[in-house]
C-alpha cells in the first residue's frame, strides 16, 4: 500500500497551494470531509481557492500568523492573537479561543492542547467523518497533554537521527549559575525571552530584569505577574534579556546566548523551545499514529524523520513529497 493510499483510506487529502511563480507556498492545507483547513500557511490571494479556516499553532514568523493574521477566517489562541499583534503591529482580524477550550471552526468541533513551545502554542485535534482522528501540533516542547490520533502533522525542527546536532538536553545548571553571577542574555524576543524569564523566576530569583523594547512588550504581555522588569539602559543591570543582536550594544561582564546555532559570537548556554530527536520520538510514540505528515520545517530534516518513521513501518510523508496542489 501507498502512502497515497494510506491517505485515501484515512480520509484526508494534504494540499500545497501554488503562488504565482508555481512553487509551493509555505507549509500546507488538509481537504477532508467538505473542509478545507490551511495549517501555519501565508494567506491565499483573493483570486485564489480559499480555506475554511487558517489554524495558526504559534506566532513565530516561519508559522505565517503575520500574513493569516489580517484574515477573518485565522483561528488562533488568545496569547498568540496577541504577541501577532506586538510582534507586527497591526490588528489580528480572525478568531480567537483560550488554550485547551474546544472550538468550533467551520461547523467542526476541534480541540486545542497546549504544546509548551511558546506562551499560547497549541496544537489542533478533530475527528473527520469517517472517524480518522488528526492531530496537528505546531512546534513541540512538551506532549504530555497531547491525545493519541490516526494521522499526525507534526514538527521536525530537530527530527534527523542521523545529525548529532538533533540531540540535546537544556543546560539549565549552567544558566542557573550564569544567573546567579549576574549576566546578559541573549534570547529571541518571542518565545525564547519569555522563557528565559520563566527559568530566571523558577530559579528563585527576583531581581530587575532588564530588557530590549520588543521583549519587554511581549512579556509584560505574556508574562504579566513575572516582573519585576525594566527597559535595559546602556550601562545595564545585574540581570538582562535582550536579543542577540542587542547583546553588544549592553554593558555587562557576562554575555551568554541561549541558542544551539554556533554563528553568534558569545558563549552558548543550550535553552530550547523544542523536542530533541529522542523527545520527538517519545512524543510518536506515545501519540501512536497510522501514519504521520512532517511539514516544518521543509527540507532535510523533515525528509530523514519521515524516512525514519518509514523504517519503523509507520506511513509518512514530508511536506515536500506531497504531490497535490490547488
Amino acid at each position: 500500500m501507498t502512502e497515497d493510499d494510506i491517505f485515501k483510506d484515512l480520509g484526508v487529502r494534504p494540499l500545497r497551494r501554488l503562488n504565482k511563480s508555481g512553487r509551493p507556498a509555505p507549509h500546507l492545507s488538509l481537504r477532508f470531509d467538505s473542509h478545507l483547513f490551511s495549517i501555519d500557511t501565508s494567506r491565499s490571494p483573493k483570486k485564489s481557492i480559499q480555506p475554511d479556516a487558517y489554524l495558526v499553532t504559534h506566532a513565530h514568523s516561519d508559522h505565517y500568523g503575520k500574513s493569516a493574521m489580517i484574515s477573518p477566517k485565522a483561528v488562533a489562541s488568545r496569547e498568540t492573537a496577541r504577541a501577532l499583534e506586538i510582534r507586527h503591529e497591526r490588528r489580528y482580524e480572525g478568531r480567537t479561543f483560550p488554550v485547551g477550550e474546544e472550538i468550533l471552526v467551520d461547523e467542526l468541533e476541534v480541540k486545542t492542547y497546549s504544546t509548551g513551545h511558546t506562551i499560547g502554542s497549541v496544537a489542533f485535534g478533530w475527528e473527520t467523518e469517517v472517524g480518522t482522528r488528526v492531530l496537528v501540533t505546531g512546534d513541540v516542547k512538551n506532549y504530555e497533554n497531547l491525545p493519541k490520533c490516526d494521522l499526525l502533522v507534526t514538527e521536525a525542527n530537530y527530527g534527523d537521527p542521523w545529525d548529532p546536532a538533533c540531540r540535546f538536553e537544556d543546560d539549565i545548571v549552567g544558566f542557573g549559575d550564569a544567573v546567579e553571577s549576574g549576566a546578559t542574555f541573549g534570547a529571541y524576543a518571542f518565545g525564547k525571552a519569555q522563557r528565559a524569564v520563566s527559568l530566571i523566576r523558577a530559579l528563585g530569583c527576583k531581581e530587575e530584569i532588564g530588557m530590549d523594547p520588543k521583549s519587554l512588550a511581549l512579556t509584560k504581555e505574556l508574562l504579566p505577574d513575572f516582573g519585576p522588569f525594566s527597559p535595559v539602559e546602556e550601562n545595564g543591570t545585574d540581570l538582562n534579556v535582550v536579543t542577540p543582536w542587542e547583546l553588544s550594544t549592553v554593558s555587562s561582564k557576562r554575555k551568554y546566548v541561549l541558542t544551539g546555532r554556533s554563528d553568534l559570537p558569545f558563549t552558548q548556554i543550550r535553552i530550547s523551545d523544542h523536542l530533541d530527536f529522542k523527545g520527538l520520538m517519545r512524543m510518536v510514540e506515545k501519540i501512536s499514529p497510522e501514519a504521520a505528515l512532517i511539514y516544518h520545517p521543509e527540507g532535510r530534516r523533515a525528509n530523514m524523520m519521515a524516512h525514519h518513521l518509514r523504517e519503523l513501518g509507520m506511513a509518512s510523508i514530508s511536506v515536500s513529497q506531497i504531490e497535490d496542489s490547488f
